[in-house]
């Protein structure tokens, strides 16, 4: 689903997209604390911030890849 994928990752730097990882994490644990104490409004907002995370991640490791083949 390409459509789906948010396309602020791949124009960040490095640094600029662990900064982003860091915030999109506060907010996935925010929201799962809030869902444990209360109703949210918007439960699948929860697993949307999952798969975000995880392509800010996957993001990175293509990253390191493809730094660490140009290296050879």
């Amino acid at each position: 689903m390409a459509k789906d994928k948010d396309p602020g990752i791949k124009p960040l730097n490095d640094k600029e997209l662990a900064e982003r990882l860091k915030e999109e994490q506060a907010l996935q644990t925010k929201l799962k604390i809030q869902h444990a104490v209360s109703t949210i409004e918007n439960p699948a907002r929860i697993t949307a911030q999952r798969k975000l995370i995880a392509q800010i991640l996957t993001e990175q490791k293509e990253r390191s890849i493809k730094a660490a083949t140009a290296a050879k």
